[in-house]
């Protein structure tokens, strides 16, 4: 099993089933959204760096770590931050991101 298949395998089996479970649960434990603000840090700073190092080297393949900078990481800060307070809207467009990485992610390790 080569690095993409394992990191497909780690995305639908964690990935998306945490958004989903996270954009569909009617009540949240506490420690959830603390790890959430976590883990958008976390994202955020891994993610730009590798975006910034593809960019300045002048390789390929920086968009998909943007898209993570962009869309991914904000998301997760705002309902770390806000906590149950969030936006229904925030947590639509991360059941919306919970399938995508499913649906995108599973693609790949049947077809890759």
């Amino acid at each position: 099993m080569n690095s993409q298949q394992l990191l497909s395998l780690f995305h639908v089996l964690f990935v998306g089933p945490l958004f989903l479970y996270v954009s569909t649960a009617t009540s949240l434990p506490a420690f959830v959204f603390p790890s959430l603000l976590t883990l958008g840090i976390i994202l955020l700073g891994y993610q730009g760096y590798k975006a910034y190092t593809k960019i300045a080297s002048g390789s390929g393949g920086y968009k998909i770590n943007l898209f993570h900078v962009i869309a991914v990481a904000p998301i997760l800060l705002y309902i770390g931050y806000e906590k149950p307070d969030a936006s229904d809207f925030v947590y639509q467009l991360l059941l919306m991101l919970a399938f995508a990485v499913i649906g995108y992610h599973g693609y790949y390790l049947i077809h890759g």
